[in-house]
């Protein structure tokens, strides 16, 4: 039952970006403001699928906590699931994704006009400058900046592995950063096909003030995500 629901729901996930991307594929030469409003519905969409067809529900606690002009957002990751709630949670987000999925028909064109950041975690130090260049550019539209620290996802329980790149952002921006915290991936797994019925908990945290050094930060980081998401 478990792969069958799944399954569905992949089609359900695929179809729907189809539909809605060919409805609305005019937006990508407007302005990029228009071109979110797809981009949210779309995950909407997916969310509303999960819980009718798979029974995977999110709850986010610590609403209130969400930025809602320039911000810094770092996110423990575990699965896509972590994507589709940032689109539903913010704004005007500006997530921070892995080139690949630049790549897939109607979503990464869709991405890509609203300026989400692709990032090649192969290119090292340069991928780190151009981090830092779209974020400076996203900070100053008001956007909310989402980066997952560990740059990749991670099974629940896994050792973490937090990069550099958030440092920089945080340094360079100036701004405070927001960790949150959940425990996705005991639901929808970082791999493989299937989904299970259950809560996905989203945890909002109390940001992290501007202006601390390098070390402080990423251990300030590291401590709230890992903390809270070890008691979800």
């Amino acid at each position: 039952m478990v792969l069958l629901r799944s399954t569905l729901f992949a089609g359900w996930m695929f179809l729907s970006a189809v539909v809605l991307g060919i409805l609305f594929l005019p937006l990508l030469i407007g302005p990029r403001r228009a071109a979110m409003a797809p981009i949210r519905l779309w995950a909407r969409v997916c969310l509303v699928g999960l819980r009718w067809i798979v029974g995977l529900k999110v709850e986010v606690r610590g609403r209130a906590l969400a930025p809602r002009g320039a911000a810094l957002v770092g996110a423990k990751h575990q699965g896509m699931l972590d994507v589709l709630v940032a689109l539903d949670l913010f704004p005007d987000p500006c997530i921070v994704l892995k080139q690949e999925l630049m790549w897939i028909p109607f979503f990464g064109w869709f991405a890509a006009k609203v300026e989400m950041i692709a990032i090649d975690r192969s290119s090292g130090a340069q991928a780190v400058r151009r981090l830092t260049a779209a974020t400076a550019r996203a900070v100053a539209e008001g956007r909310q900046v989402f980066i997952f620290p560990e740059g990749t996802r991670q099974a629940p329980g896994a050792a973490p592995a937090y990069k550099p790149g958030i440092a920089a952002l945080y340094r360079e921006m100036d701004l405070a950063c927001t960790p949150i915290a959940t425990n996705s991936g005991r639901v929808w797994p970082a791999s493989g096909l299937a989904k299970y019925p259950g809560t996905a908990i989203y945890e909002l945290l109390p940001p992290i003030p501007a202006g601390l050094r390098r070390a402080a930060f990423m251990a300030a980081l590291e401590a709230a995500i890992e903390g809270a998401s070890g008691q979800l």
